[in-house]
């Protein structure tokens, strides 16, 4: 196993308020890991550091054996494909879908004038078509469903190949069809031998996928549990992390919480 990610006793401050308190954390390349924790715990600072979009106020943070503040971020993070609701609003809404995961190969969002290769646009269609969406190619951003821009937004992330995969919250504002749609392509995609690490943060243990083997359990910037998820996705764990009482109860590898009074 390869190392890809470590965090060594990181704090991260904004405005003099703490964050991210005392984080020790590593993720190996056939890990795939859940980050669970309520509104405010942190999860998406974390997610800035781990895709090096920012520093550590304190502490170390290795990204694909290279230490942030002593590494070309730029190209670091070529290799590091990121999913975010952030990003899918960057997108042109006239943006064809092929061309969306097309200018992954030159990190740009919106086609100009760059040059593809007939294997540029092969590998685009042929993961298009593993996402479920080779009938939309031809369509824009713009007229995509919900779960369709999802998946078409992480079909972006994987086109260069990455070492790293990040989801910040992908089944987010979905309705049951398309949620479900979606967590059974991301089920199958992190059960793949040769899908990079995955790092997924959600709020709710309904989404996590089959196939992910980790769970980080992050409450006021400070890690409540970490490790494989059968043995640490636990009702006094979850009890822990969001501050109640939870029965939490699983069946064929999915989690399901209720409060429990």
């Amino acid at each position: 196993m390869v190392n890809v990610l470590r965090l060594t006793d990181v704090t991260y401050v904004r405005d003099r308020r703490p964050i991210l308190d005392g984080i020790d954390w590593s993720v190996d390349d056939s890990e795939r890991w859940v980050i669970l924790g309520p509104n405010g715990a942190g999860k998406t600072s974390l997610m800035k550091l781990a895709t090096a979009n920012d520093y550590a106020t304190t502490g170390t943070v290795d990204v694909l054996d290279k230490r942030l503040g002593k590494v070309d971020i730029f190209e670091l993070r070529n290799r590091i494909g990121f999913v975010s609701s952030a990003s899918a609003r960057r997108i042109p809404a006239n943006e064809t879908v092929r061309d969306l995961v097309l200018t992954a190969a030159y990190a740009v969002e919106g086609r100009w004038n760059e040059q593809y290769d007939d294997i540029d646009v092969r590998q685009a269609e042929r993961i298009l078509a593993e996402w479920d969406l080779g009938d939309f190619t031809d369509h824009t951003f713009g007229t995509l469903s919900d779960g369709e821009r999802k998946r078409a937004m992480i079909a972006r992330a994987v086109m260069t190949d990455p070492e790293m995969l990040l989801l910040d919250e992908p089944s987010a504002s979905l309705d049951l069809g398309a949620r479900e749609r979606l967590l059974q392509m991301l089920s199958g995609f992190a059960q793949s031998p040769s899908s990079p690490a995955m790092i997924m943060v959600t709020h709710h243990v309904e989404e996590i996928p089959p196939g992910f083997t980790h769970v980080l359990m992050l409450r006021a910037g400070r890690v409540q549990a970490a490790g494989p998820i059968a043995e640490t996705l636990t009702a006094e764990n979850l009890e822990a992390t969001f501050g109640m009482p939870f029965a939490l109860s699983e069946i064929g590898g999915r989690y399901s919480a209720v409060a429990r009074t």
